[in-house]
């Protein structure tokens, strides 16, 4: 039987890095092999290793790194591209009876790579004639034809927010197939076993302190300055680095631009723990616990032995009642 995939998840500066390749290295005493296959949507891009916090060029070495500095700055990533390079990359490794071990902060992305979920293309003209529809008969109407062919996703959408119903109006009419059918369900496609880091927001709010002062003092204005003229419309939402552009074009002093990427950053965090928080099927560990990996290692081993539903019922009922909070995220 093949290895659960070991999802790693979290608010950024949690440790999320360091379980992963103490989880690996344990594995490995324990006779299976196990590499790590990156989550985060902007380790992915060459270059962009301090602002990121991309484990460095000794943690790549301790244990193979997968999807990371895949991408140039200038190009784009997104949740669908990524979901096919995950599913590759994991499948490639347990046809070679190594484990994957899912490390990333980016929920969508963590959640993409095992998760029933699907992305529906776009198209530029059916959007334009629903936008234009709404501009003329009005969000309500668009939204009266939503509920006539789809009540399920009408029912837990905002009647209010004419992007979301164009948006659904435009993947019914593309696929075919009801909106809400591609809505995500917590359902593995993938099995998999998530474990969660969990700090009390003091205990957070300090190692992104401390993590913001090492982007600093580790060169991350050097950084921004060399990556400046490569950065696309994409890569340059990551954190920190619009701050950064703003401090060599004088907008604002280096003190100013760390405090801001710092208090942006826990905001961050907070949104990242309300993601993951609605996933019930996440095995929360404390962060800061000493036996942080013999827990981790012994939650592996009971999802290993089957010792937990991977599609539990109480999950998907969860999910079917958040449906719109969540495809809102």
């Amino acid at each position: 039987m093949t290895a659960r995939v070991v999802s790693i998840v979290g608010p950024t500066a949690s440790g999320k890095t360091g379980l992963g390749i103490a989880i690996a290295k344990r594995l490995t005493e324990q006779g299976e092999r196990a590499e790590i296959v990156n989550a985060d949507a902007y380790q992915m891009y060459r270059g962009m290793d301090i602002g990121t916090a991309k484990p460095t060029a000794e943690e790549q070495a301790a244990v193979p790194h997968h999807l990371i500095d895949i991408i140039d700055p200038e190009e784009s990533m997104s949740v669908a591209r990524f979901q096919e390079l995950a599913r590759e990359t994991i499948a490639d490794l347990q046809s070679r009876g190594i484990r994957p071990i899912l490390v990333g902060g980016s929920g969508l992305y963590a959640r993409a790579a095992i998760d029933d979920i699907s992305f529906p293309g776009t198209d530029p003209e059916i959007r334009k004639k629903y936008e234009e529809r709404e501009k003329t008969e009005g969000a309500g109407a668009l939204f009266e034809e939503l509920k006539a062919k789809d009540p399920e996703a009408a029912a837990r959408m905002d009647p209010h927010n004419p992007r979301r119903t164009i948006r659904a109006l435009e993947v019914i009419e593309l696929t075919g197939r009801p909106y809400s059918a591609s809505l995500p369900r917590y359902r593995y496609v993938i099995p998999s076993v998530q474990i969660g880091l969990d700090l009390s927001r003091e205990d957070l709010d300090h190692r992104i302190d401390l993590r913001t002062k090492q982007m600093m003092t580790n060169g991350f204005v050097e950084e921004v300055e060399r990556l400046r003229p490569r950065l696309g419309a994409t890569a340059v939402r990551a954190l920190g680095y619009q701050q950064i552009i703003d401090l060599l074009d004088g907008i604002w002093d280096e003190y100013d631009a760390f405090a801001d990427i710092a208090q942006k950053t826990k905001r961050l965090a907070r949104k990242q723990m309300g993601w993951f928080g609605r996933d019930p099927r996440i095995h929360w560990l404390q962060a800061l616990n000493p036996k942080l990996v013999d827990n981790a290692m012994a939650i592996i081993a009971h999802a290993d032995a089957g010792d937990y539903d991977p599609i539990d019922a109480q999950a998907d009922a969860y999910v079917q009642h958040h449906l719109g909070d969540i495809a809102a995220a």
